[in-house]
């Protein structure tokens, strides 16, 4: 898959942008309790040179609380590469939340899988990014991939904008939003839900006109790890909307353990 390539400046003069427009005012930052977050990105098929900028700019931006971030990105197209950092089973030592938004879809090593697995079973939350979904799918444990996800997502429809239709508008990650179409879009088709997982939005196909959760939240394993999942923001254009950066901040928050309302920053 190819992407057009806008100049770097002004890609990150776009960037900018956004986040600035997104809030009309900008509060001074209270002396809160660090989130220690390790991004990891990279893989096949998106522009994870720009999405490691743009994830963490987007949460900074519209949250209150200092975020220390830690980056671990691939510089790599294959969706097959075995991750070194991932054989360490220290790997999420000292992180208060882990970021996902990876597309690694050709690996079946059960043990990797395992490896990379076992910190959100001891408790370590995580957020999930689209081709995350879609990742470490080819082996014999492929289905604890998917219950980690909260969902079993085998494929995805053409793209195309689509709006998101919000199932639970009460919940502390949706509150205040209202439905929105995305300006682009790579709709994962599901085929299961886990139980623990609470469908939080969808989306209809424009393929077969199937409506098919695209925001949730999730417990996983014996810990109840808190795991917030979308697999909205295939495109840049998508994960640059005002609409888009405060769900995934509100997820961001919710999966850390923080309390949305009060953490998030606000016009007012």
């Amino acid at each position: 898959m190819k992407f057009l390539r806008m100049p770097r400046f002004l890609l990150l003069a776009g960037i900018t942008a956004v986040l600035t427009a997104s809030l009309s005012a900008k509060p001074k930052r209270s002396p809160k309790p660090e989130i220690k977050a390790l991004l990891i990105t990279g893989g096949c098929c998106h522009d994870y040179d720009t999405q490691r900028e743009l994830i963490p700019a987007m949460i900074d931006t519209h949250t209150g609380l200092r975020v220390q971030w830690t980056l671990l990105h691939q510089r790599t197209k294959a969706g097959n590469v075995l991750l070194d950092f991932y054989k360490n089973p220290d790997w999420a030592k000292g992180y208060d939340v882990v970021v996902h938004n990876e597309c690694f879809a050709q690996i079946g090593d059960e043990d990797y899988i395992a490896g990379i697995l076992q910190p959100h079973l001891d408790g370590v939350p995580a957020v999930l990014v689209h081709c995350s979904m879609h990742s470490y799918r080819e082996g014999a444990n492929a289905e604890d991939w998917y219950e980690f996800c909260g969902v079993h997502t085998p494929r995805h429809g053409p793209k195309h904008p689509f709006e998101v239709q919000i199932e639970l508008p009460e919940h502390e990650v949706m509150k205040g939003l209202e439905n929105w179409t995305t300006p682009n879009g790579e709709l994962y088709f599901i085929e299961k839900v886990f139980p623990q997982t609470t469908v939080l939005a969808k989306s209809k196909s424009e393929k077969d006109g199937v409506l098919h959760p695209n925001i949730w939240v999730s417990y996983y394993g014996p810990n109840k790890t808190r795991v917030f999942a979308t697999t909205i923001g295939h495109h840049n254009e998508t994960m640059m909307e005002a609409n888009y950066m405060q769900m995934l901040t509100r997820g961001f928050l919710w999966a850390a353990g923080r309390p949305v309302a009060e953490n998030l920053k606000t016009s007012k």
